[in-house]
């Protein structure tokens, strides 16, 4: 006859422990194109104007984008997505799902985002943001970006009035 053997923790805690790790946020670089209607949905949370999925599935086969995915509990809660060109990056945008937003997940995104830019030998990075998004706007000076001009009526609202949008530059090196 033998004995059962009891693990070092009760099952319960191991279960416990596994649902929290499966569920942690992390960050992954995407290359998935079909993972476009999923940018898509999540894009739309977020902006007045905001990109279909065949945009999404285009830039994601371009060799020049750099994307980068916030997975939690299996799906995607976040993203960003870059174009290169030679020593520069362009940040094209940032988006979280209204349940994660104000959590510190897009500085999560943002800081292994500019990390993977700087290695892939990027220097100087350049995004454009509408001037009323202090959420953003204080995400980006946490990163160094600082403004160096501004796009008056760039950005389209909801209501149909225009938005001024900041221009703003990091310097990765």
């Amino acid at each position: 006859m033998t004995r059962p053997v009891t693990p070092f923790w009760p099952l319960e805690i191991w279960s416990a422990w596994w649902d929290a790790w499966g569920s942690a946020p992390y960050v992954a670089l995407l290359r998935d194109s079909n993972q476009a209607r999923a940018l898509a949905r999540l894009h739309a949370t977020a902006f007045a104007r905001p990109w279909d999925a065949h945009e999404f599935e285009r830039m994601l086969c371009e060799r020049s984008t750099e994307a980068h995915a916030l997975w939690k509990g299996g799906a995607i809660q976040g993203f960003v997505l870059s174009r290169k060109a030679a020593d520069e990056a362009e940040i094209l945008t940032v988006v979280l799902a209204p349940n994660v937003r104000g959590g510190g997940l897009s500085h999560k995104l943002v800081r292994e985002h500019l990390a993977h830019l700087a290695l892939s030998g990027v220097r100087t990075v350049h995004l454009e943001v509408d001037e009323g998004n202090a959420p953003a706007l204080k995400l980006y000076a946490r990163h160094g970006f600082q403004q160096v001009g501004q796009r008056t009526g760039y950005y389209a609202r909801a209501d149909g009035s225009r938005a001024t949008a900041l221009t703003m530059t990091a310097s990765l090196s």
